[in-house]
């Protein structure tokens, strides 16, 4: 049976996300990676996220939530991040399930390009409505 990748793409994992995770392939946009981390989220690859993680932001030590289900990928808008870009932002918001319990989370993710490789660089998180800025 082949597996849905989990970026929905539409695409089998194994011939989209999957072949980013195996490394056998680059994320070829900001877009692209962002899609990939979060696939890499869904099947706990710590090893991409942090191998696609900016050195320094990267965080010592990463420890995913077995019992956090990620469902859904929205790409709400891209700003550069494209193939002849050094630098780009995705917005999205990723779907969740977790304790039984449906959540979202919506950021601003910023990405750079350095030595041909599209790196996670940091997030400025979207506030809920209603939820004071701080």
């Amino acid at each position: 049976m082949t597996v849905r990748c989990p970026c929905l793409l539409g695409e089998p994992y194994d011939e989209c996300c999957g072949r980013y995770h195996r490394g056998e392939a680059k994320a070829p946009t900001a877009e692209r990676l962002m899609r990939s981390r979060f696939s890499a989220f869904a099947v706990l690859d710590t090893d991409y996220l942090v191998a696609t993680w900016h050195p320094s932001t990267r965080p010592t030590d990463l420890d995913l939530d077995p019992g956090q289900r990620w469902t859904r990928l929205d790409i709400l808008g891209t700003t550069g991040g494209g193939l002849l870009d050094t630098t780009g932002t995705v917005e999205f918001r990723a779907h969740y399930v977790l304790d039984g319990h449906r959540e979202s989370l919506h950021e601003n993710s910023r990405f750079v390009r350095e030595d041909g490789n599209w790196l996670y660089l940091d997030a400025i998180a979207t506030p809920r409505p209603g939820l004071p800025r701080l």
